[in-house]
């Protein structure tokens, strides 16, 4: 079995390596057998503390407050991503910042230090693997290869015999110095490898250390460098050199002999692998000249806000009640479901296995319907909570690997972010930028593109924002860059098959395509009436839902 992936791998005492262990002294770090405890505590030097293994994740290990030396930073600031105590959240630098529990982020950064571990081990450690064999397999190829140039030299020099045996040994030197740039080209791409794999030792090493550690300061000020490495090192291509067969013509001997083509080096940049969620590349389709409307819905409600499709043919709609219904192309009422709480829903998403998502501001749950049974996934804590902020879920979509990113704003109203849950699990939350300014003015409708960048619709900052998934901001849209009459008014947005990014702008009637870096494409019009949600089927039609006349408008614009 591999080491690195060894999953049942007994734990050996430290001082002896050969017998399991079953101690360990949190004084020294280190682990022991009971052969070996006797001997441990016989250095008087120290003031052991022995317990049981099985103990030591149950005593967490939380690290000094800087500030102050007499506190253990039990809290973690949410701001500014970093462990500190009760008194500094209360009275220090960190007060009025949102704080959490130290070990419920340990234990969320613990399940993203084991999907790295994860990532490294089945999926970038192999393909480097992979890499260097390919060139020693390519590098034994090269005697052979150069071997068969020099015969087909040295046979064309026999048969021309002493008249062209200079220009034969020119021959033979030319490709001898084509074939140590070959090599010495592909012993530098090895070397380039062989330190990126033993970077990678070190940091599976290193993870394997903090996931088998019980020290919290190690966890929390891990930072991952998968993304580093998912982009391949730069792979070199060389084209064997070959001769191409000329007619002798003793008069103009050298000018005639067999040209050999020069050495081509040429470098392939490495490919970025996809992580885990990171879907194929569909086939290209281009925009139409002319969209075309395909069908209306008529809803019944007196306002419509949101629209999710269930298939190309059958969308679930939000108006300005408790009901959700869903409606086929004809406006035929299939299914119509009510809000447990009996308020009004925020907004509805449909999960990749057809189940219906929806948000309840005022309850602060987010609820799924399946079998037209309601179950409250998630609640957010309510009423006043000191020294944390209270947060309302608003807008929701499904990602590509079934999580939900949810849109939110404080109960004061004043600050917003978009919260990733895999389940009932908060994974990610995404706030702030890299200076710590907040990236939203307000939340409103969310999409997941297909190259996984998050898209919000600000609507009190009138842009589209768009952050990686790691939440790094790639980009604010704010209109067509010629247009200064129109303020542009973003409220429902979608994605497409070719990653263009799709936003209902309200007051001017139409909607704005995108690129996934940002770039303007092109209005769509269609006569629509202040359009508000917006989705995209599995065909790249999109469905408009209209505020004022409560229709859905179905549209080919591919």
């Amino acid at each position: 079995m591999h080491p690195r992936r060894s999953a049942q791998e007994v734990l050996l005492c430290d001082l002896c390596e050969t017998v399991p262990l079953q101690s360990h002294c949190e004084v020294c770090d280190v682990n022991l057998c009971v052969n070996c405890v006797g001997k441990h505590l016989s250095d008087s030097s120290k003031k052991h503390n022995v317990i049981p293994y099985l103990q030591i994740k149950s005593t967490p290990n939380y690290p000094r407050c800087s500030k102050h030396a007499d506190k253990h930073c039990e809290l973690h600031c949410d701001k500014c991503d970093i462990p500190v105590c009760s008194t500094c959240a209360l009275f220090g630098e960190h007060k009025g910042h949102d704080v959490s529990d130290v070990l419920e982020k340990l234990k969320i950064k613990t399940q993203n230090l084991q999907k790295d571990l994860e990532e490294i081990e089945t999926k970038i450690y192999p393909r480097y693997e992979e890499m260097a064999s390919d060139i020693q397999t390519e590098k034994a190829e090269i005697e052979t290869n150069y071997g068969e140039l020099t015969a087909t030299a040295e046979q064309e020099g026999e048969s021309l015999h002493q008249e062209i045996t200079a220009i034969v040994n020119r021959r033979k030197s030319d490709i001898q110095e084509m074939k140590n740039k070959h090599l010495s080209t592909l012993n530098k791409n090895t070397d380039e490898i062989t330190q990126k794999i033993t970077e990678l030792n070190q940091i599976i090493s290193d993870l394997k250390s903090i996931l088998k550690s019980n020290d919290v300061s190690l966890t929390s000020t891990y930072k991952s460098r998968n993304s580093e490495f998912r982009t391949l090192p730069s792979k070199v291509r060389v084209t064997i050199p070959r001769f191409s067969a000329q007619k002798i013509n003793k008069d103009q001997l050298n000018e005639m002999f067999s040209s050999l083509s020069p050495l081509s080096i040429n470098t392939e940049h490495g490919d970025t692998m996809k992580s885990a969620e990171a879907v194929l590349s569909p086939p290209v389709k281009p925009l139409l000249d002319d969209p075309r409307l395909t069908a209306a819905i008529d809803t019944g409600y007196n306002n419509l806000y949101s629209v999710s499709c269930l298939s190309e043919d059958q969308v679930w709609t939000l108006g300005a009640n408790k009901t959700m219904k869903l409606l086929n192309l004809q406006s035929k009422l299939l299914t119509s479901i009510q809000t447990k709480s009996g308020n009004a829903p925020r907004d509805v998403a449909v999960t990749r296995d057809g189940d219906l998502v929806y948000t309840d501001t005022v309850d602060k749950t987010i609820n799924l319907v399946k079998n037209k049974q309601i179950h409250t996934v998630i609640t957010l804590q309510k009423g006043w909570i000191p020294f944390r902020q209270v947060w309302k879920p608003c807008y929701v979509c499904c990602t590509a690997c079934n999580d939900l990113l949810v849109t939110m704003v404080s109960d004061d109203d004043k600050q917003s972010k978009v919260v990733r849950y895999s389940g009932s699990t908060e994974t990610q939350s995404i706030q702030f930028d890299d200076e710590g300014r907040p990236l939203y003015s307000s939340v409103g409708y969310i999409s997941e593109n297909r190259n996984l960048d998050i898209c919000v619709a600000d609507n009190k900052a009138r842009a589209v924002v768009v952050v990686n998934q790691s939440g790094k901001l790639r980009f604010r849209y704010t209109g067509h860059p010629s247009n200064t009459k129109q303020s542009f008014d973003p409220h429902g947005i979608n994605t497409d098959s070719q990653s263009h990014i799709l936003t209902a702008d309200c007051p001017n009637n139409r909607i704005h395509i995108l690129d996934q870096d940002g770039q303007f494409l092109r209005y769509i019009h269609c006569d629509l009436e202040f359009p508000w949600g917006l989705c995209v089927d599995i065909r790249d039609n999109f469905f408009v839902a209209e505020w004022f006349t409560a229709e859905v408008k179905k549209i080919q614009y591919l």
